[in-house]
C-alpha cells in the first residue's frame, strides 16, 4: 500500500495557527500518513522589508510543528532557484519517492486560479488536489479536487507581521515559542 503524503505549500512568512489547523484537519479527513509544510521561494510581487531568510522560515516551521508526530517540513523548493512551478516540484517529488502518493492541499483562493496554473492537466495525473474552504472564495471548479472542511480560520501571515511591526500581540495567532523566537531575532520589526 502507497504512503499517502498531504504537501501544504505556502510563503509561512510566518507560520501561523491556520495553516496548523488545515494541515491537521486534512490529515484526519483523508487519513493521510504525513503532511508536509512546503515554503516556497521568496515570490517576485513580496515586499521585500516584510522578507526573512530561508533559514529563518524553515525554523519558524519547524517550532510550528514540533511535537506532531505526522507534520514535517519540505524543503525542496527552497534547494532550487529560480520560479518554482509546483508542476516541477511534483516532478522531483515523484522521482524521489515513486511509492508515494501525494495530496497537494490548496484554499479555495487557489482553486479559483488552477485553470492559470502551469501545465496543469499533466499535474492532475501526477497528485491529487485537495481543496479547503477560505472566508470569501468559492470551491467550485470543473477540476477534480478532494473538499476538506475546515474551520473559517481568518488568519493571515500579513496580519501577523503587520502587528508584530506595530508591537501588537500575536498571542493565540501564532504558538507561543514561535512569537519568542520571532521576537529575539527582532524578525518583522517586531520588538
Amino acid at each position: 500500500m502507497k504512503k499517502r503524503i498531504g504537501i501544504l505549500g505556502g510563503t509561512f512568512n510566518p507560520p501561523h495557527l491556520g495553516h496548523l489547523i488545515i494541515a491537521n484537519e486534512v490529515l484526519q479527513a483523508l487519513q493521510l500518513d504525513e503532511v508536509r509544510f512546503m515554503p516556497n521561494q521568496e515570490p517576485p510581487h513580496k515586499k521585500k522589508d516584510m522578507w526573512i531568510s530561508n533559514e529563518d522560515r524553515v525554523k519558524l516551521l519547524q517550532l510550528s510543528i514540533a511535537g506532531h508526530p505526522c507534520f514535517t517540513v519540505e524543503t525542496i523548493e527552497l534547494e532550487r532557484q529560480g520560479r518554482s512551478y509546483t508542476y516541477d516540484t511534483i516532478v522531483l517529488l515523484r522521482e524521489r519517492e515513486p511509492d508515494v502518493e501525494f495530496y497537494f492541499i490548496i484554499g479555495a483562493d487557489m482553486i479559483e486560479y488552477l485553470p492559470k496554473w502551469y501545465r496543469i492537466e499533466e499535474l492532475l495525473s501526477m497528485v491529487k488536489f485537495v481543496g479547503v474552504n477560505r472566508p470569501h472564495h468559492s470551491q467550485e471548479t470543473e477540476y477534480p479536487i478532494v473538499k476538506v472542511s475546515v474551520p473559517d480560520i481568518n488568519i493571515s501571515s500579513t496580519l501577523i507581521r503587520t502587528r508584530l511591526s506595530e508591537n501588537k500581540s500575536v498571542k493565540y495567532l501564532v504558538l507561543d515559542h514561535v512569537c519568542h523566537f520571532i521576537k529575539e531575532r527582532g524578525l518583522y520589526g517586531s520588538k
